[in-house]
């Protein structure tokens, strides 16, 4: 007889339901995004939905209408009610017997939540800390894969620490970006951010993007090169941008502060204009 032990109940393997069989929890083989939004408004969705196509592309999850999960969000979204929400959504390769290939009669699988985003302004008004850790993940980092273990790995190194995110630094001595998020250097007196070109090792950040738009028209010059651990602890100012916290100020860098231990003035002002961008 085969049978499925789940915690400590046991059961007829056939009665399981399909869920438990989600190559997303064998595997991790799916993809997902994550979308907020501002005074009731979803933010950035067209962007979220294209990275989140050519995701599935990338890793051949076919049979997926975009159309159909624009509307599933907006349609979640609209009854939650929730003005500030994180909208999670995740697509897996399908369900069934775990062999590492998949039945060509499997169908993509959908899952969703819609939760109340909790604010930090703490973090834009004083800053974080940050700490640094080995980047371990694969090579196809701008893939918005389910295989999250390194990167989890590396966010509970960093609350060990009492940071609130770990920048990844990878074989050769050069930052990446953070666990769940980008990471800008400042220099030239506010003039300049630097942040790491787009390749296979960082994910094509939403937020980033925003940041880059932002910033030109600014007057502040967008430099997109590599940069490495001793070059953020010696950075006028430093940020994080992600999409639930859009930008963050980093005051602190492995222990060493930045910019006197506060927040910049171009970091500011770019918190500032991504407000008013979304008010």
């Amino acid at each position: 007889m085969q049978l499925a032990v789940i915690d400590d109940k046991t059961i007829p393997y056939a009665d399981l339901e399909p869920s438990y069989l989600d190559r997303g929890t064998f595997f991790g083989d799916g993809v997902y995004e994550v979308v907020r939004s501002y005074h009731g408004r979803l933010f950035a969705l067209e962007e979220h939905l294209a990275r989140f196509e050519r995701s599935l592309r990338e890793v051949a999850i076919t049979g997926v209408d975009i159309a159909d999960i624009r509307n599933r969000v907006m349609a979640a979204f609209e009854r939650a009610g929730i003005a500030n929400a994180k909208v999670y959504f995740h697509i897996t390769r399908g369900s069934g017997d775990r062999n590492h290939c998949a039945a060509a009669w499997m169908k993509p699988r959908f899952f969703m939540t819609v939760m109340e985003l909790e604010e930090k302004p703490a973090n834009k008004e004083h800053g974080v800390s940050v700490s640094t850790f080995p980047d371990w993940r694969w090579k196809r980092c701008d893939i918005k894969s389910l295989n999250l273990l390194a990167n989890v790995m590396a966010r509970m190194d960093a609350e060990k620490k009492g940071c609130a995110e770990a920048i990844l630094v990878n074989d050769s001595g050069e930052i990446t970006e953070g666990s769940s998020s980008a990471i800008f250097l400042v220099r030239s007196g506010g003039s300049e951010i630097v942040t790491r070109p787009l390749g296979p090792d960082i994910l094509p950040s939403i937020t980033r993007s925003m940041v880059e738009r932002l910033a030109m028209p600014a007057g502040v010059r967008v430099v997109e090169e590599a940069f490495r651990p001793e070059d953020a602890m010696r950075a006028e100012e430093l940020f994080l941008a992600v999409t639930t916290q859009d930008i963050v100020p980093v005051v602190q860098f492995d222990k060493i502060r930045i910019g006197g231990g506060r927040p910049g003035n171009c970091t500011r002002r770019l918190i500032e204009l991504f407000a008013e961008h979304v008010r």
